[in-house]
C-alpha cells in the first residue's frame, strides 16, 4: 500500500512511468492532495480539474509560476523568446491567441487543417514505404518522430529543400524536453541545444521577413499579415507562436501516435476493426486521448486568489498540478474507465485540456493521428510488439514510449 506522504513522489518517479494508472487511482482517493509545506496542490478528479481549467483565479503566467517557486515539473522551457500565449493570462493571452486562431482555423480559415488531409496522407505513405524490406522497425524513430516535423514545415511554409536543415535544428530542441537526454549528454548537449535554438531562431526570423515582403498563403504569412482588431503580432510574437507550434505540437503528436499504436497492438480486435473500417479512427483517437493521453498533467498553474476545492482552501500564490490522466479515468465521470472502448457514446476527455488554454493544435494533432493509425493498421501485415512494456521517456508530463519496436510480416 502506497503511503499518502509518498504518492506525488511516486507519480513523478520514472519507475512507474510504464503504468502510472494504479497510482492515479490511489491519488483520486484524496482529490486535493497537499503533501508538504510549499509543495503543489494536486488535483485528480475529472470535475474538479475541468472547473479549475475554466477558473480565472488560476494563472498560467510564467511570472506567477516563478514567484511561486517552480518545481521539477513546472520549469518553463527556455526558448530564448518572449513567453508564448500558453504562458500568459488574459488579456495578453487572448490577443495573441485570437490572432493565431485567425490564421490556424475557424472561423477565419476553417479549412486550413482539413485541406492538408491529402498532404498528410502522402507523408504517411512515404514514411511507411521507407520501411522497405524491413520486418522490424522502431516506430518512434522511423515514423512517429519525423511525421509531425514534416507537417509543421509544410504548415509554416518552410521550403522543401530546407526541411533537412530545419529537422537538424529541431531534433536537439525537442530532445531537450526529455530529462533523460539532458542527464545522459550533460553540458555538451546543452551547448548544442542552445546553438540549434539560435540557428532556428535566425532561420525563422529570415522566413518571417521574407513573408512580410512576399506573403505566400502559409500559416507564417497569415501570422505576419494579420490585421484584426487586436493589431498585428510583433516579429518576436510571431517567432514565439511558431516555436510553440513546433515544440509543443511535435511532442504531443509523437506520443499520441506511439501511445495509439501501442494500445491498438494490445487490443488486436480494435486494430482489426480499424483495418477493416478506417472511419473508426475518429473514435479510436478520441478514446486514446482519454485512455492514454500524451499530456499526463498540467503543472504550470498558480492561484492568484484563495480557492476552495472540496472543502480545502488552496491559498493564493500556491502551485497547482492538474492531473489530466487521473481525471480521464475517474469512475465518477466514465463508467469502466480502465477499459479501452472506442464505442463509448460520450468521450468528453481532458486530453487536450479545456478552457482558454485548450490545446491550440488539437485539430491538426487529431487529423495527423487518425490518418497515421488508420494507415499503419491497413499497411502492416500481422504487426506485433517486440517488447511490452516498451522503454519510456523520463518526462512525467509528456508521457510516451521512447522507442516502440514493432515486428511485422510485410507491407500491404
Amino acid at each position: 500500500m502506497t503511503t499518502q506522504a509518498s504518492l506525488v513522489r511516486q507519480i513523478t518517479d520514472f519507475a512507474h512511468r510504464a503504468d502510472p494508472y494504479p497510482l492515479y487511482e490511489e491519488l483520486r482517493r484524496t482529490p486535493v492532495l497537499h503533501e508538504e509545506e510549499g509543495g503543489p496542490y494536486v488535483i485528480s478528479s475529472y470535475y474538479d480539474i475541468e472547473a479549475l481549467l475554466h477558473d480565472p483565479r488560476i494563472s498560467s503566467d510564467a511570472a506567477n509560476l516563478a514567484a511561486a517557486g517552480a518545481d521539477e515539473l513546472s520549469q518553463a522551457e527556455n526558448t530564448g523568446l518572449p513567453p508564448s500565449f500558453i504562458r500568459l493570462d488574459p488579456p495578453a493571452h487572448d490577443r495573441l491567441r485570437r490572432i493565431a486562431n485567425s490564421a490556424f482555423g475557424p472561423p477565419h480559415t476553417p479549412r486550413r487543417v482539413d485541406d492538408m488531409r491529402g498532404e498528410l496522407a502522402a507523408i504517411v505513405t512515404g514514411l511507411i514505404d521507407d520501411f522497405g524490406d524491413a520486418r522490424q522497425v522502431d516506430l518512434v524513430d522511423r515514423f512517429a518522430y519525423p511525421f509531425p516535423v514534416t507537417v509543421i514545415c509544410r504548415l509554416l511554409g518552410v521550403p522543401r529543400e530546407d526541411e533537412p536543415r530545419f529537422r537538424a535544428w529541431v531534433d536537439p530542441l525537442v530532445a531537450s524536453l526529455d530529462p533523460e537526454t539532458r542527464e545522459e549528454t550533460g553540458p555538451d548537449f546543452a551547448k548544442s541545444a542552445q546553438e540549434a535554438r539560435t540557428q532556428l531562431g535566425m532561420y525563422l526570423a529570415g522566413l518571417v521577413e521574407q513573408r512580410t515582403r512576399e506573403p505566400s498563403g502559409d500559416l507564417l504569412s497569415d501570422l505576419v499579415h494579420s490585421r484584426g482588431p487586436d493589431g498585428p503580432m510583433t516579429m518576436m510574437e510571431v517567432l514565439s507562436t511558431a516555436v510553440l507550434l513546433l515544440i509543443a505540437g511535435h511532442e504531443t503528436t509523437v506520443n499520441l501516435i506511439t501511445n495509439g499504436m501501442l494500445t491498438l497492438l494490445r487490443h488486436p480486435e480494435i486494430l482489426r476493426r480499424l483495418r477493416e473500417d478506417p472511419r473508426l479512427a475518429v473514435d479510436v483517437v478520441e478514446e486514446l486521448l482519454r485512455y492514454e493521453p500524451p499530456v499526463q498533467m498540467v503543472p504550470q498553474r498558480t492561484c492568484i486568489a484563495d480557492i476552495e476545492v472540496r472543502g480545502v482552501t488552496i491559498p493564493k500564490g500556491s502551485r497547482i498540478w492538474l492531473v489530466l490522466a487521473a481525471g480521464n479515468r475517474d469512475p465518477e465521470r466514465f463508467p469502466d474507465p480502465g477499459r479501452f472502448d472506442p464505442d463509448r457514446g460520450d468521450i468528453q476527455h481532458l486530453g487536450f485540456g479545456s478552457g482558454i488554454h485548450s490545446c491550440f493544435g488539437a485539430p491538426l494533432a487529431r487529423l495527423e493521428t487518425q490518418i497515421a493509425l488508420a494507415e499503419l493498421a491497413r499497411r502492416l501485415e500481422n504487426p506485433r510488439l517486440v517488447e511490452d512494456p516498451p522503454p519510456y521517456r523520463r518526462n512525467a508530463v509528456l508521457r510516451g514510449p521512447r522507442h516502440l519496436e514493432i515486428a511485422f510480416d510485410g507491407l500491404r
